[in-house]
């Protein structure tokens, strides 16, 4: 009877370890949009063209983003209902979705606190991992004015940040694959320094250029009404 009870424990404890483990395996993700995916299967996801993805930088790395306005969301069971989100951005590190910003419609979250706000997250991605204070800044990528982070989840693999945004007044979850987010700063910030490396000479060309389509429409110009002209 001991022996029966010890593997029953056994048993249990050892599908517990398995369901935590598959736990941790589970890709970031906000909703359905898994980090790491292509921009294609992003965009299809989205109901948005693939083509419409701005590009930030093209060396030394293809950094693009994708911007989009969910109006509706499905609740599970519950019709569809008004999306919280008023416009999510979606970051491209070579064609690997790094970042998702979410930038909430203020109309959808007027009354809600901090702590209501920190509490919704919790409820999909766990309890909190930090509670930043206003020394830490923002996150990396910033859109519009300073941000004021207020909550941190996630892993050493990847995290969520919600930030309260300065004006005008909202909220921001920012979601993040860690590994892939280095890489793009590290790009960015070596595709910055190459155009302000390169702005001199670049001017230099577009000014030769610009003489030289201005001389060519002169002469052009000057064929056709001479051609023409009668005194």
């Amino acid at each position: 009877m001991v022996l029966i009870i010890r593997s029953f424990t056994l048993s249990v404890c050892l599908a517990a370890l398995c369901v935590q483990g598959i736990a941790a395996q589970e890709p970031a993700r906000y909703r359905e949009f898994v980090l790491g995916s292509d921009l294609a299967a992003v965009a299809k996801l989205a109901g948005a063209a693939p083509s419409s993805a701005k590009v930030i930088h093209d060396r030394p790395a293809l950094v693009q983003e994708l911007e989009w306005r969910p109006r509706y969301y499905s609740g599970g069971a519950s019709p569809l209902t008004t999306d919280p989100v008023d416009v999510m951005h979606f970051r491209f590190y070579d064609n690997q979705l790094f970042m998702v910003v979410a930038d909430y419609d203020r109309r959808r979250t007027d009354g809600m606190s901090a702590g209501d706000m920190i509490a919704a997250i919790s409820e999909t991605y766990g309890p909190i991992s930090q509670v930043p204070s206003r020394r830490l800044g923002t996150p990396t990528v910033q859109y519009g004015f300073p941000d004021t982070p207020l909550a941190v989840w996630g892993t050493a693999e990847f995290s969520v940040t919600l930030l309260r945004v300065a004006y005008p007044e909202s909220f921001r979850l920012v979601v993040a694959l860690t590994r892939l987010e280095n890489l793009a700063r590290t790009a960015t910030e070596t595709a910055v320094r190459l155009d302000t490396e390169e702005a001199p000479q670049r001017e230099i060309a577009r000014l030769k250029k610009q003489a030289a389509d201005s001389a060519a429409a002169q002469e052009k110009a000057k064929t056709e009404n001479k051609a023409q002209f009668k005194p």
